[in-house]
């Protein structure tokens, strides 16, 4: 038992409890009565499907709308929430609502937060995972509902404001209509509430953390001041959200987004700028847009969210550390500071280590792609290589 407990390092035990959920999953989409519209899905797609939803990632052999019951979108689901929030942040609460001391194991894993974030107290962190998580899930629902009672029955209307709110704050992808949200691109409510829950979600828990203590706090003689890593991930999205959505705007007015109002069109080109980060909802068809438009999308799906969030990619801050070094030694220093704070070497080393790391395995991934010629992405524009490099980019990003 001690070695046992020696050879489950956090990440060796963060990775076990992923591949356990995803297992669960997919002996859930071949055992389950009652999941499928026809016939169930294979070994390989079944295992394909769980680990999409488990790393929240979108991407589907089959169409989630029509292929599904209500049962097994519900399940689509549940994975999505537990991969969303970690299987750890799951089993931590359990402990917490024990009353227990975390074991070392788990100290390890939450620890962290007290590098980048003093004021946080790690423990009252959990906790607030899950209630900001049903907080913003809700509200979410709450408002899509409103907006779609009308269109639909009332009880559809209400599964499909779930099941949109979840797979939004958990930047999963997943969709209960079979054109993703094209057929809302004429609705600012749905697009705006979507692409709220999406930006909130890629946040990270420890940010918004941090904001609801300055909030909290407002008043107090000694504010709550944010730390680095909360400045970095606000700025570095605040740049990528504005900068997306303007060269969507400018390269797509004509096109995609030609035969829209100046409302609808301004909406759309912010809602593909915070989709395509992470979360791999679409307003327009990725076929249909520009090469340009979707080698932008590439580059913001390769930074994608930020740390401790549900979002994948690079990450905001190691997007911000590497680009803080550059200018660094193109100035001829040798000690990369932002805002009077020196950055450790540790983390600049680790942001290039990353860097290369994920160079090489998508270069990979969008060699086999095209060695294996698989279809390429749509019959539009986005055909051959860049096809290749957007489906390779948009898996290793779980977008």
């Amino acid at each position: 038992m001690s070695y046992l407990r020696r050879a489950l390092t956090p990440s060796r035990l963060l990775v076990l409890s992923f591949v356990g959920l995803i297992l669960m999953g997919t002996v859930g989409f071949m055992v389950l009565p009652g999941l499928y519209t026809g016939q169930p899905l294979g070994w390989l797609d079944a295992l394909f499907t769980s680990t999409s939803a488990v790393c929240v990632t979108g991407l589907a052999v089959v169409d989630t709308a029509t292929y599904f019951t209500t049962a097994g979108q519900a399940w689509i689901l549940f994975l999505v929430q537990l991969g969303g929030l970690g299987i750890l942040t799951f089993t931590t609460l359990v402990i917490l609502a024990l009353g227990r001391r975390l074991s070392l194991q788990h100290e390890a894993v939450t620890a962290t937060t007290a590098e980048v974030a003093p004021d946080v107290d790690f423990r009252q962190l959990v906790r607030n995972i899950v209630r900001f998580t049903l907080a913003f899930e809700l509200l979410g629902a709450l408002v899509l509902f409103i907006a779609w009672v009308g269109r639909y029955p009332v009880a559809t209307a209400l599964w499909h404001a779930i099941f949109q709110s979840v797979s939004a704050f958990c930047n999963a992808g997943f969709s209960t209509f079979s054109d993703s949200l094209m057929g809302f691109a004429g609705s600012p409510v749905a697009l705006l509430t979507i692409g709220g829950l999406i930006a909130l979600g890629g946040l990270g828990f420890l940010t918004l953390e941090e904001l609801h203590l300055r909030w909290r706090h407002r008043g107090a003689p000694n504010p709550v001041r944010l730390s680095l890593h909360s400045r970095l991930v606000l700025g570095v999205t605040a740049v990528l959200v504005v900068g997306g959505m303007v060269l969507y705007a400018v390269l797509e007015w004509r096109n995609t987004l030609g035969g829209m109002t100046t409302m609808n069109k301004l909406v759309n080109a912010l809602f593909m700028s915070l989709t395509a980060r992470t979360a791999g909802f679409n307003s327009v068809s990725y076929g249909a847009t520009a090469d340009s438009t979707n080698f932008i999308t590439v580059l913001l799906m390769s930074i994608g969210g930020s740390p401790g969030s549900t979002a994948g990619g690079l990450k905001t801050t190691t997007f911000a550390v590497l680009v803080v070094a550059a200018l660094t030694r193109l100035r001829g220093r040798h000690n990369a500071s932002i805002w009077a704070r020196t950055l450790p070497e540790e983390s600049v080393q680790r942001a290039v280590g990353l860097f290369v790391v994920g160079f090489v395995v998508v270069t990979i991934g969008i060699l086999i792609l095209a060695v294996v010629q698989l279809p390429p992405l749509g019959s539009g524009s986005s055909s051959g290589f860049l096809g290749y490099m957007f489906e390779a980019v948009s898996a290793f990003n779980t977008v």
